[in-house]
């Protein structure tokens, strides 16, 4: 039962990583910037899920204190970050 498990595992750790790529296009391409916020907020995502995995796979549960710490700054970046958007956009239509 531990060997499937392990072989589930390596493969959603896989098609994640295909899906982290395609993520990273939409973060480069993406038509306006929340496009590109939200994509940057889908990659965050994959990682933590990434990290969350790896740390499964390896039996290193410290790792998971990582994920919490990158998931706590990765939100408050993007609060900041969507924060000085809308008010630069606030400021130059108030011009």
């Amino acid at each position: 039962m531990n060997e499937i498990m392990d072989i589930i595992l390596n493969v959603m750790f896989w098609v994640i990583m295909v899906y982290l790529l395609l993520c990273f296009v939409r973060v480069i391409k993406g038509p306006s910037i929340w496009d590109r916020i939200l994509g940057m907020n889908v990659v965050a995502t994959k990682i933590i899920i990434t990290i969350i995995i790896y740390a499964s796979l390896n039996d290193t549960s410290f790792l998971l204190d990582f994920a919490v710490i990158y998931t706590l700054s990765g939100f408050i970046g993007t609060i900041y970050i969507a924060l000085f958007f809308a008010d630069r956009r606030k400021r130059r239509e108030s011009k």
